[in-house]
C-alpha cells in the first residue's frame, strides 16, 4: 500500500549502529529498512543482543546511528539533507514521544501524582495539567494519587510510568520491556493498556518485548536478529 508523506510517523533507511569498545567494532544494528505509520501498534521481538533496543533508541532518538537515515513525519532527523540539531532533538524528545521503560524510574519521594505530572515542570502543552488527573483516572490509578511508589504493586508502577508518559500527548509512545519486571497477569494488564490506548486515542505505539503473548497484540510483528529487521 503505497501512503502519502505525512501519514508516516516514522521512515527509516539503512540504518547501521556501532559501538566501539577500544580497537574493537561491535555492530549492533546492520541496515535496517522500516516504515511505522501513524496509529500502528508494531510489536519488535528477538533475543537479547539482537538489536531490537539499540533500534528501538534509534527511532525513538535517544541515540544517534553511526549511518543510515531517519524521518519523522517527513522530516529528516538524522542523515542526509538537513538533519535537526542538539536543540531541535530535544524538543523532538520532549514533544513527539513517550517513553515507557522496563525499570519504572519513579522518583520515590515523590506521589504517583506528582511522578506523572514531573514532564510539566519542563514543557507544558495547553490544558496539560488537566491531563493528570484524567490520566490517572483512565488509568485505574486515580486512588492511588497520594501515595508514595513504595507503597503500590508494580503492575501499578508501571501504570503511573505509561501516565508519566502520555501526559505532554505524544504522537509515538515507545515502550521497551515495559512488563519485564512483572508477573503474567499484570504483564496482561499494561499488554491491554497499551492496545486500548492505540485503539481509542490512536496512539502510536511501538513496543519491544520478550513475552509471546504481548507481541499478538500489535498489527505488526517485526523480529530481530543479528542487528537485522525480519517482518512476521
Amino acid at each position: 500500500m503505497t501512503m502519502a508523506e505525512n501519514e508516516w510517523s516514522i521512515k527509516a533507511r539503512d540504518l547501521k549502529r556501532v559501538y566501539r569498545r577500544g580497537s574493537e567494532e561491535i555492530p549492533a544494528l546492520d541496515g535496517v529498512t522500516l516504515g511505522i505509520a501513524k496509529g500502528e501498534f508494531v510489536c519488535f521481538v528477538g533475543s537479547s543482543g539482537s538489536g531490537k533496543t539499540t533500534l528501538v533508541n534509534l527511532l525513538g532518538c535517544l541515540d544517534n546511528p553511526t549511518s543510515g537515515e531517519l524521518e519523522l513525519a517527513g522530516r529528516t532527523v538524522f542523515g542526509s539533507g538537513k538533519p535537526l540539531g542538539e536543540r531541535e532533538l530535544t524538543r523532538v524528545r520532549r514533544e513527539i514521544f513517550g517513553y515507557v521503560f522496563q525499570n519504572f524510574h519513579l522518583i520515590p519521594t515523590l506521589t504517583v501524582e506528582e511522578n506523572v505530572a514531573l514532564p510539566l515542570a519542563f514543557y507544558r502543552k495547553p490544558g496539560a495539567e488537566a491531563e493528570v488527573e484524567r490520566l490517572l483516572k483512565m488509568l485505574g490509578m486515580g486512588h492511588r494519587r497520594h501515595h508514595l511508589p513504595g507503597q503500590i504493586s508494580g503492575g501499578e508502577m508501571q501504570r503511573v510510568a505509561i501516565a508519566r508518559a502520555l501526559v505532554n500527548r505524544p504522537e509515538i509512545l515507545l515502550a521497551d520491556e515495559p512488563t519485564g519486571n512483572l508477573d503474567s497477569k499484570r504483564a496482561g494488564e499494561i499488554g491491554e493498556v497499551l492496545q486500548e490506548l492505540n485503539r481509542s486515542a490512536g496512539l502510536t505505539v511501538v513496543l519491544v518485548t520478550h513475552n509471546p503473548e504481548l507481541a499478538m497484540l500489535g498489527g505488526r510483528r517485526i523480529e530481530m536478529r543479528d542487528g537485522r529487521a525480519f517482518e512476521n
